[in-house]
């Protein structure tokens, strides 16, 4: 174990690589004075095994030894580790934008139900290898380090610990999510978080980069580019095509964002009569919540009365678990919406039970799908998943829009670097699968001319010297 850094302690400005190397999941940067330590964000792994299993791996740090957290974003391969890391004894303040501060009140007791209610699954269903299988935290949990919280202002620089000042930038991706600006020794770093698109239909365009030393960018799309076609028309052609043959189309969402673009997009293509007016059920009570926030934080992005005016009219909510279990009951034609995004969790998994095996119907996986996830898995023409120790056959159609993506493309994010006011001193590309983070560095090298490297788990950067650890 690390030893906290004492006031008597060399100056030193060191980075330190915990999450977010060669995956897109798990997002964790340790950033060291000679006086404290701080993260910026504190995501969880998800996907492959592996990964999974660093969750449960004793933490690099003591994390009573961290001082404070900074978020980009509310999204849990960012935040979703929080309730961990406190209850393994961090106490300090986490600081983020009101809207992500509001978000992970949502997200995070519901990630602890989540966990819980599959651990009591497992053990119910005798398919865990532990005994008992036990969540790696719980709501009770989540909700106590929801306290933790502070709001920071967008645009205004606030001091998370003693001699760090630290600016959150508005990022596009989703409600509240932020770039974060760090500021030590006369020496900057800004961390991208996830950054947005420049035309996205909810989200405004990130805001240009803040002059700096150094930069932290995700490369989740650093290798390929979002289509040409709008996500309006595509979803247009799978809707007509599906529901014509009297199919059942299940949409797994990520329930911030994605879902509140989907909803809208199906109710103004009904509203239209592009498509036919079949039932349109949103099954994430998290979701739901979501969209109420979005109405709450209306000055935040693009949505207006008249949109959330439409999704009250055309959509019906899902609420309690035996309404959600009667919805496997029916047939189509009808269109569910439900999370989780990537088929790692929630109410989608019984729908796709349910569902998949008919070919009327049609799953669209609507976002990037990290390697090792189901969502993953039936992109890459999986016909089985496996779903609470039971393979489902997928027989429906299996269809990926990427265009309905909250990232950036290769290009996007090309364009956001050259927002740079001067050359930093060099880029650190993560948060991308190896293909795309080293497609990406390559064009930061070629065409920025800027120094580019991609690091490894628990790799340490000294942003004074310019230099490994």
């Amino acid at each position: 174990m690390k030893i906290k850094p004492t006031r008597t302690s060399p100056p030193r400005f060191k980075l330190t690589f915990l999450g977010a190397t060669s995956t897109v999941t798990g997002s964790k940067y340790l950033v060291e004075t000679a006086e404290s330590r701080l993260l910026v964000d504190c995501g969880l792994f998800q996907g492959y095994k592996p990964l999974r299993l660093r969750n449960w791996a004793e933490f690099p740090v003591d994390p009573a030894s961290i001082d404070a957290i900074v978020l980009t974003h509310a999204h849990l391969d960012h935040s979703g580790f929080l309730p961990r890391l406190a209850a393994q004894g961090f106490q300090g303040k986490v600081w983020s934008t009101g809207a992500t501060r509001a978000l992970c009140g949502v997200l995070l007791p519901d990630s602890g139900h989540l966990l819980a209610e599959d651990a009591d699954h497992a053990n119910r269903g005798g398919y865990s290898k532990h005994r008992p299988a036990e969540p790696l935290y719980d709501e009770a949990q989540a909700r106590k380090a929801l306290k933790l919280f502070r709001q920071a202002a967008w645009n205004r620089t606030f001091e998370p610990v003693p001699g760090v000042r630290a600016t959150l930038r508005p990022q596009g991706h989703i409600l509240g999510a932020a770039s974060v600006t760090l500021n030590h020794a006369d020496t900057t770093v800004t961390f991208s978080g996830d950054i947005g698109r420049w035309h996205d239909p909810v989200m405004p365009a990130p805001f240009p980069l803040a002059g700096c030393d150094w930069i932290v960018t995700e490369s989740t799309y650093g290798n390929r580019l979002h289509g040409a076609d709008t996500l309006e028309s595509e979803l247009a052609r799978v809707c007509r095509r599906v529901l014509a043959r009297g199919g059942t189309i299940v949409i797994p969402a990520f329930a911030v964002g994605r879902a509140q673009l989907l909803l809208v997009l199906l109710a103004r293509l009904q509203h239209a009569g592009t498509i036919a007016k079949v039932p349109i059920y949103l099954n994430s009570p998290m979701a739901a919540e979501v969209t109420e926030l979005y109405e709450r934080f209306a000055g935040e992005h693009h949505l207006d009365r008249e949109d959330f005016a439409l999704l009250r009219e055309s959509v019906t909510i899902v609420g309690s678990a035996d309404e959600s279990r009667a919805l496997n009951e029916k047939r189509g034609p009808m269109i569910i919406v439900s999370a989780s995004g990537m088929l790692t969790g929630g109410r989608v998994l019984h729908h796709l039970r349910a569902f998949a095996p008919d070919s009327r119907n049609a799953i669209v996986l609507a976002g990037f799908q990290a390697g090792g996830t189901r969502g993953a898995a039936l992109a890459a023409g999986a016909r089985s998943v496996r779903v609470y120790g039971e393979d489902v056959p997928v027989n429906a159609e299996v269809v990926s829009m990427d265009s309905a993506s909250a990232h950036a493309d290769a290009d996007e994010i090309m364009a956001w670097l050259r927002t740079a006011p001067s050359a930093p001193r060099g880029a650190f590309v993560t948060h991308g699968e190896p293909d795309a983070a080293d497609a990406l560095r390559l064009r930061i090298e070629r065409e920025l001319r800027w120094t580019a490297r991609i690091p490894e788990y628990r790799d340490e950067v000294d942003l004074l010297a310019a230099g490994p650890a």
